[in-house]
């Protein structure tokens, strides 16, 4: 048997046994504010839940676009037909810190699969996330998003600004397809990425 099928068949029992969240709007105010508030304490921690949406409720495609810490332009434009792993964190957040290796293993996992990896950075400057892309030993990059949140806007029905980190899976047609608010298991978020790719080669 496979390392995926083990994988899978491993989440597979818990993917089932999700429940789903309710989704909360924030305006570009409320993000500042929450965020501003939330620093003092250290991180802003997402509550664990998770949540697998079914291809026919689904969203419409989310269009997004921001700088990452290369200087890069990157967005929905460049990941068009890929699947994509979404992780919004920032550097002093220890339990981003503390998924960034299991990340970083994942991506390197579906690297040869068509899934993208990006990071959306939500307070820091690209000095600091390049200080910890070395320190964590992560290669894929980060959209910087401090100035304009315009990436959390985007994705704020799923990621609202206390759910600091989270993970989406984002199918090959630009909708979220799954959701992690908080660390993210590295075999529940495998399970994810196989189901996307699954109903992609459908």
């Amino acid at each position: 048997m496979n390392r995926r099928i083990r994988r899978h068949r491993r989440a597979g029992a818990a993917l089932v046994a999700a429940a789903a969240l309710l989704l909360v709007g924030c305006s570009n105010e409320g993000f500042a504010e929450q965020y501003a508030a939330d620093s003092e304490q250290g991180y802003v921690a997402g509550d664990g839940s998770w949540e697998v949406i079914p291809p026919a409720d689904r969203q419409a495609p989310v269009e997004y676009s921001g700088e990452d810490e290369h200087g890069e332009t990157l967005g929905s434009e460049q990941f068009a037909g890929d699947v994509v792993v979404m992780n919004f964190w920032y550097a002093a957040c220890p339990p981003c810190r503390l998924e960034a290796a299991d990340l970083e293993q994942t991506h390197q996992d579906y690297q040869d699969e068509g899934v993208q990896f990006v990071g959306v950075n939500v307070y820091d400057q690209a000095p600091t996330a390049l200080s910890f892309a070395e320190e964590f030993g992560v290669t894929y990059p980060s959209i910087l998003d401090v100035e304009t949140a315009s990436v959390r806007l985007a994705f704020s029905d799923n990621v609202p600004p206390q759910a600091i980190p989270s993970t989406l899976v984002i199918d090959r047609d630009g909708a979220v397809a799954a959701v992690i608010r908080g660390v993210a298991d590295p075999s529940v978020l495998a399970s994810m990425i196989d189901t996307v790719l699954e109903e992609s080669s459908e």
